[in-house]
């Protein structure tokens, strides 16, 4: 008898004979920008396709995918997304302030960024007593913030066997201190003034607990993973020391993750961008089990192959598959080959989610998502055999190499 997603899931992490590579598309770092799915419903008019209006990640204007695309691409995955609550409109401009009281500031329709320029939240705080009273935090026993989702959560659970997973709380110790105190006087902050640093992560994590702690008594008996995530890398190097982030970060992650685990009894998937090599024991030790995206475009995350044998004992991958660089501009003789090797470097005994490493932006052509996702289908069963894919060493990145060189 064939198993259902949940128990391939299982199967997957135990790396004991799942079926398929399960496959994963629509959290809130992982679903499809509104411009490329409005592109999408025309390619798919036989289709179902109705919410391409409705907004998952206000901030990357990515939509919640319709069920119908969801099963049309054989996703195993579906997301408890938290409510969008406590967010104020700006006046000043097209933007507004998240739950933490950051600025965003609207580009063109296109997305929402951190609005730099103007003060954040907690830049006047000058000792760990400011940051406790200051007026921005938010309230983390807020019902709606997670209202209507036990009801979703038991009817996935009992009617479905889809893998179920509480999406992040859109938050995490260092990447909201950045943006709560702004980024260089935090990262100065770390260095000359430890115990404010440490105040302002220890107020986060401490109300990012509790507001887990609320997600899993609503959704804990139904889930199998959670999703966290936390920023730590650039394209070419982590944002701050190896050394820096043992002594001062580490901490605040540990005990998130820990926290979260115990209270749901789940797996634990980080997302964290970047080139975050040197990190990855680290986030093994803080409690980590599935690390996402896995951005190949970066130094030290490509060698997937390499990352599968130091690692993949005690470490499971989500993503792979390059949505910066190489889903907009590859072939479909490189993306057929960018898709097996990530299959073959990685899921070759399980512990491989695949995904597109992030979201869908508008700036891929619809002809390589859905070749991309046809591809992904025809692959992903055991036994892995992708050596017709591979023999062609069509590698997007190498030719990319070779142009640059030329």
């Amino acid at each position: 008898m064939a198993m259902t997603p949940r128990e391939n899931f299982k199967a997957a992490m135990e790396r004991s004979g799942p079926e398929w590579v399960p496959l994963d598309l629509g959290k809130h770092i992982g679903s499809v920008h509104k411009k490329h799915y409005a592109e999408l419903v025309k390619k798919l008019p036989h289709l179902n396709l109705a919410s391409s209006g409705v907004i998952l990640d206000r901030m990357a204007q990515t939509v919640v995918p319709d069920e119908a695309l969801l099963e049309y691409f054989s996703v195993d995955f579906r997301w408890l997304v938290p409510n969008w609550v406590q967010v104020k409109e700006r006046h000043d401009c097209d933007g507004y302030f998240d739950m933490w009281s950051v600025p965003y500031r609207g580009a063109d329709g296109d997305h929402y960024a951190v609005d730099s320029l103007a003060k954040a939240p907690l830049a006047d705080c000058e000792t760990p007593e400011d940051v406790e009273t200051a007026g921005c935090w938010p309230d983390p026993e807020d019902p709606a913030q997670f209202a209507g989702l036990r009801e979703r959560a038991k009817n996935l659970y009992e009617n479905t066997g889809y893998v179920l997973g509480a999406d992040a709380i859109k938050a995490g110790p260092l990447m909201s201190a950045l943006q709560m105190r702004g980024y260089q006087q935090f990262f100065m902050d770390l260095m000359i003034n430890p115990e404010l640093a440490d105040a302002i992560m220890g107020k986060i994590t401490d109300l990012l607990c509790r507001m887990w702690t609320r997600f899993m008594e609503e959704v804990g008996p139904y889930i199998q993973l959670a999703y966290v995530t936390d920023d730590l890398g650039t394209q070419t190097s982590l944002l701050v020391s190896p050394k820096v982030y043992r002594q001062r970060i580490k901490p605040f992650h540990t005990r998130l993750h820990n926290h979260i685990k115990e209270a749901g009894g789940c797996y634990l998937m980080m997302h964290t961008d970047g080139a975050v090599l040197p990190l990855i024991e680290d986030l093994i030790e803080s409690g980590v089990d599935i690390l996402n995206p896995v951005q190949t475009s970066t130094s030290g995350m490509d060698d997937t192959a390499a990352l599968k044998a130091l690692f993949g004992d005690r470490l499971a991958f989500h993503g792979a598959i390059d949505v910066q660089q190489m889903m907009p501009n590859a072939s479909h003789e490189e993306l057929r080959w960018e898709i097996a090797r990530r299959m073959a470097d990685l899921g070759s005994d399980g512990g491989y989610i695949i995904a597109p490493c992030h979201n869908i932006g508008h700036d891929i052509p619809q002809e390589n998502t859905l070749a991309a996702f046809e591809m992904v289908n025809a692959m992903r069963r055991y036994p892995i055999r992708v050596d017709d894919a591979l023999v062609s060493n069509a590698s997007y990145f190498e030719r990319l190499k070779k142009e640059g060189g030329e």
